[in-house]
């Protein structure tokens, strides 16, 4: 078999004829003093699964402050380590450290082409940030992005009212995206403040 070279073209690879990769869903919740942030581990490029058990989310700040992204990774493990540069810069101040990034990431010329949104919270707030210069604080203790997080967010909002802890929230909802979003698995990574 021979491939055409008109196909193979570095400008065909970034065009709509490579496949997409798709499958992050990431939820925060906030209730009754902790904050948890869910992940699911699927990772898929056009209509198949290339990886199950991917870690989306991560802790930072000694602890302090959960993380977690969707979107290319190598793009968002660029921005975790920047935003972890922020927070060194102004400790215990993750909504400074958030614009400070955003605004980088919306001026620099290199930061600009990256492509991932993160979702980060620590135990007083959740915040979404993106490349387009959005430092955004949900209205409720609920906060979702990627490919299911649309699916995540609905359910965790329902939930958020009931006798469940964060905790709880965070996994039924994410069960239940599962359920829903073909981009969206059952292997959660969880990690709570």
């Amino acid at each position: 078999m021979t491939l055409d070279p008109a196909l193979t073209t570095s400008q065909d690879m970034t065009n709509s004829n490579f496949p997409d990769w798709h499958g992050t869903t990431i939820l925060a919740v906030r209730k009754d003093g902790k904050t948890v942030i869910a992940g699911d581990g699927q990772v898929s490029m056009g209509q198949t699964v290339v990886k199950g058990n991917a870690r989306k989310v991560r802790t930072l700040a000694g602890g302090k402050v959960l993380a977690g992204f969707a979107g290319a990774t190598a793009d968002a493990f660029t921005l975790i380590e920047r935003l972890e540069a922020k927070l060194e810069q102004y400790p215990d101040q993750l909504a400074r450290a958030c614009v400070d990034l955003a605004k980088d990431w919306r001026t620099d010329r290199y930061l600009r082409r990256l492509e991932a949104m993160l979702l980060v919270a620590d135990k007083d707030a959740i915040f979404t940030v993106t490349g387009v210069g959005d430092v955004l604080e949900p209205e409720t203790g609920v906060a979702a992005i990627g490919s299911g997080g649309n699916y995540a967010l609905a359910a965790a909002l329902a939930l958020h009212d009931s006798a469940l802890s964060a905790e709880e929230v965070a996994r039924k909802a994410m069960g239940i995206a599962a359920k829903i979003c073909v981009y969206t698995n059952g292997q959660l990574t969880v990690e709570t403040l």
